[in-house]
């Protein structure tokens, strides 16, 4: 068996999924299906304005329970995904030199009791939605060691930019992924890169190929650009889900 070589896969996730962008995640969603792509993670974000994202808009509920049947993995994109309002008093003294204020990270500067509501508020949202999440990812990969406490007990996985946890959080694979930037540029384990640059790291990449995509990608011809030539670059991988990697060592 130490002879065989590791199976190549991919695994795309698709980060924001919304009521606001349902239409254009819905267009990635087939574009990827037009590249063989046929299991991707769909990350939903249970409450973006802090209304039920399934009273909204239904067909968002009913496409992700296609999709779910079809084979992709549903799971948790934070709670309402941005702050709503700036931090005051002792948040406002713990998010200093980060960013913060409406528009960011929802869990930065959020106390623990703050925390573990908002992540149990989405969930609960998403089951009343038929849809029981494995996993979670917080919204840009923004995580605090609250919101790392509050997702063991209820949460299979969590994925940060650089790694998948399992096992309640005591466990972890080094998965870094890449995202597309703004221009065409791509971010690769942390650190910004050229397209040339994610073509070239796609072509070598290892057994895990993992790729991030967000509604606003379809904005910039050079992210798609440089989105498609990974994908044609990985024609040959298998397509996982977080969930199956989750339940298979990488």
């Amino acid at each position: 068996m130490s002879a065989l070589r590791a199976p190549r896969r991919i695994a795309v996730a698709l980060h924001g999924i919304e009521p606001a962008t349902f239409e254009r995640c819905a267009l990635i969603r087939d574009w990827l299906d037009d590249h063989d792509v046929d299991r991707v993670t769909l990350l939903v974000v249970p409450a973006s304005d802090l209304h039920p994202f399934h009273d909204r808009r239904p067909e968002l509920a009913e496409w992700l329970a296609e999709r779910s049947g079809g084979g992709d993995a549903v799971a948790q994109n934070g709670f309402q995904l941005r702050q709503a309002h700036p931090p005051t008093g002792l948040r406002r003294t713990i998010t200093r030199g980060h960013a913060r204020g409406p528009g960011c990270p929802e869990f930065v500067g959020l106390d623990d009791a703050e925390t573990r509501r908002a992540v149990h508020a989405g969930r609960r949202v998403l089951k009343l939605a038929g849809i029981t999440p494995r996993g979670f990812v917080a919204p840009a990969y923004a995580y605090t060691a609250g919101l790392e406490r509050a997702l063991a007990p209820s949460f299979d996985w969590w994925a940060s930019l650089h790694r998948l946890f399992t096992d309640h959080g005591r466990c972890s694979s080094y998965l870094p992924s890449m995202t597309v930037g703004a221009g065409g540029t791509r971010m690769i384990g942390g650190r910004l890169t050229t397209p040339w640059g994610v073509r070239a790291s796609a072509l070598l990449a290892g057994p895990l190929l993992r790729l991030d995509l967000h509604p606003a990608d379809l904005d910039e011809p050079g992210r798609i650009a440089a989105a498609e030539a990974v994908l044609r670059r990985a024609g040959r991988r298998t397509a996982v889900t977080y969930d199956e990697l989750a339940a298979v060592p990488a």
